[in-house]
């Protein structure tokens, strides 16, 4: 058994969800991790899942890709094995008015401070523009973080707040 990497983009239309799972059920791939998104009316689904080879799943899905208007990517990724303990979890939520280097700067503070983005999602909604990402950060860093986080969306002139994860909404 092979752990593989999916991803499948293109233009939105419905069916592509069950399109891809049903190629992937067909050859017994069991698909273990999802995320898929619309993003200003094109599709994004990364996922990973295990079965047969990457090559019989790469020809199983070319046909879904044979028009055109998805790609997508197989690859042979390597099991996790034991996980280092992943830290504390957080939801940071950043918004205000768009203007480029957000990400970058609040992603910045993060990784300084020896911290993790699990999870990110933005959107731009007119001129406002919305970060949520769920985030890991080491033990004892909370306050120092926060900090961080609030200096620099007060130089980008935008909100941001940094709470506790609700683990068990995880």
């Amino acid at each position: 058994m092979s752990e593989l990497a999916i991803t499948v983009i293109g233009r939105d239309r419905p069916g592509i969800v069950a399109d891809v799972a049903e190629v992937l059920a067909r050859l017994g791939a069991n698909l273990t991790d999802s995320t898929m998104t619309r993003l200003r009316g094109h599709f994004a689904m990364t996922l990973i899942c295990v079965g047969p080879a990457a090559a019989d799943v790469e020809a199983a899905l070319s046909p879904l890709a044979a028009d055109g208007q998805l790609l997508a990517t197989v690859r042979a990724v390597t099991p996790d094995g034991a996980a280092a303990p992943a830290g504390e979890p957080y939801v940071l939520a950043v918004h205000g008015a768009d203007r480029m280097g957000i990400v970058a700067a609040m992603t910045r503070v993060l990784t300084d401070a020896g911290g993790n983005v699990t999870d990110l999602s933005t959107r731009l909604t007119g001129s406002l523009y919305v970060v949520v990402a769920e985030v890991d950060l080491p033990p004892g860093t909370f306050d120092e973080v926060a900090g961080r986080l609030a200096l620099a969306a007060a130089e980008l002139g935008v909100g941001v707040s940094l709470r506790p994860a609700d683990t068990d909404l995880l």
